[in-house]
């Protein structure tokens, strides 16, 4: 059984309850705004009646929320053990330290991260990447794969090191949405593709499955289960 197999089975067998640490998240990102209901209008064109405002992680409390959630994800699910998170700049960067750190301080796992520079450094120690060499089993992490251009580029970086090995992606938000090409989303696609898992914080049907709990969220609820139905794809 592949990597991606070993996790699809195990995420359907979890799939009807929803984790402690998805729920903090989601309440932090709400009281802090980064995760916001109305009507928004996506790069892809769409009306969205909720939208992730990654740029808005900066609060002390929110990047915890977000390290944790990150490090829960990475020692519960179905991605391989690994050697080193990659983040890829800019967004990347942030969320590889704080969840590197997390990771020794909460759950004992002592993992290397890197990043990479959007220009070569031609002095001082040189190169285009920072941190721990680019080897061994990989980790990417960063905020959301939208059409999956910013991941094909990050999984290139790692192909032009031979001793890198992706074994996995994790993800702030999945909006399971129908991708570009309309086959799949483009998560799907990317794990089609590349053969590894894709894991986020949280996804389009976590974000409902905690309305349904609230009484005073019943007609937000009713627009994201539209929404759903119009763009949403079926997990695999």
């Amino acid at each position: 059984m592949s990597v991606l197999e070993a996790y699809k089975s195990a995420t359907k067998m979890h799939s009807t309850s929803l984790e402690p640490y998805k729920v903090e998240f989601i309440e932090a990102a709400m009281d802090k705004g980064v995760l916001l209901f109305g009507e928004f209008t996506l790069k892809s064109g769409r009306q969205s009646p909720y939208f992730f405002n990654a740029g808005l992680l900066y609060s002390g409390s929110l990047i915890s929320r977000t390290a944790q959630a990150f490090a829960a994800i990475l020692c519960h699910s179905r991605i391989p053990d690994f050697d080193v998170l990659f983040g890829p700049a800019y967004k990347g960067i942030s969320l590889a330290a704080i969840t590197a750190q997390t990771l020794y301080e909460k759950h004992g796992k002592d993992k290397a991260y890197c990043y990479n520079r959007k220009e070569k450094k031609d002095h001082g120690e040189g190169g285009d990447m920072v941190g721990a060499p680019l080897k061994g089993k990989i980790v990417i992490i960063d905020d959301v794969l939208t059409s999956g251009k910013a991941i094909r580029e990050a999984i290139a970086i790692l192909k032009s090191h031979p001793e890198a090995e992706l074994v996995g992606i994790v993800q702030l938000v999945d909006r399971q949405e129908r991708g570009q090409q309309g086959t799949g989303s483009t998560v799907q696609e990317v794990e089609k593709e590349f053969n590894v898992p894709v894991v986020s914080i949280i996804a389009l049907d976590d974000i409902v499955r905690y309305m349904e709990g609230r009484e005073d969220m019943k007609e937000k609820l009713e627009q994201m289960k539209a929404y759903r139905a119009q763009w949403g794809i079926t997990p695999q």
